[in-house]
């Protein structure tokens, strides 16, 4: 399917609405779309339940593998985004560490500054890729329904991700829309998720 001629953030498409671009490990690029809040956000849930162990989930830029592995291995969370419907599109997901950090950048709701620790920002699946944070940049998206107090805006909280933490099993990492940082923790914790799907470029 090819995707829609896209260039500014923000714009309602394909069941949601253009958040960016990502290169996968096949080689291809896909258009980012979120889902609307209303029905594409959840309040805050377990990533996984306690004592859950299981293979996969672990790709940082392919959230659909990682959806897909944790619905098989019991999350309900999981479970949830791959049985949506929303405006008639029934691909949806939970995405990936660098996908989200691409929705942040992108999508950012608030003007605080950005968490600039470490390799913060840095992300070679975006398209361009992207180098660490400064405090002043990303800055605050430009799409006004996605801003501090908009429609569709997320949340000044924390996000998980569909990435499982390699060494720490029963931990998942999480994506911050206030500062931007990304961290693991507990997959029991209970933070907020919104959906995804992505549309390649033919």
């Amino acid at each position: 399917m090819n995707a829609p001629d896209t260039t500014i953030i923000g714009t309602p498409t394909s069941g949601g609405y253009y958040a960016g671009r990502i290169r996968l490990d096949d080689g291809n690029v896909y258009v980012l779309i979120v889902a609307p809040k209303a029905e594409g956000e959840h309040e805050p849930t377990i990533w996984m339940p306690v004592g859950v162990n299981f293979d996969g989930a672990t790709s940082y830029n392919d959230g659909m593998a990682n959806t897909v592995a944790m619905a098989e291995a019991g999350s309900e969370l999981a479970m949830w985004a791959r049985a949506a419907n929303i405006n008639g599109e029934t691909d949806w997901y939970l995405p990936s560490q660098d996908e989200l950090e691409i929705i942040y950048r992108n999508l950012k709701p608030t003007a605080n500054l950005n968490y600039c620790w470490m390799r913060s920002g840095l992300n070679l699946s975006a398209v361009e890729p992207t180098c660490p944070h400064t405090p002043n940049f990303p800055l605050q998206t430009q799409a006004e329904l996605f801003q501090d107090g908009g429609a569709e805006a997320f949340e000044p909280s924390w996000y998980w991700t569909s990435t499982r933490h390699i060494a720490y099993s029963e931990s998942a990492f999480y994506q911050s829309f206030s500062g931007g940082n990304q961290y693991y923790y507990y997959a029991s914790y209970k933070l907020r998720a919104r959906l995804v799907r992505r549309l390649i470029i033919e």
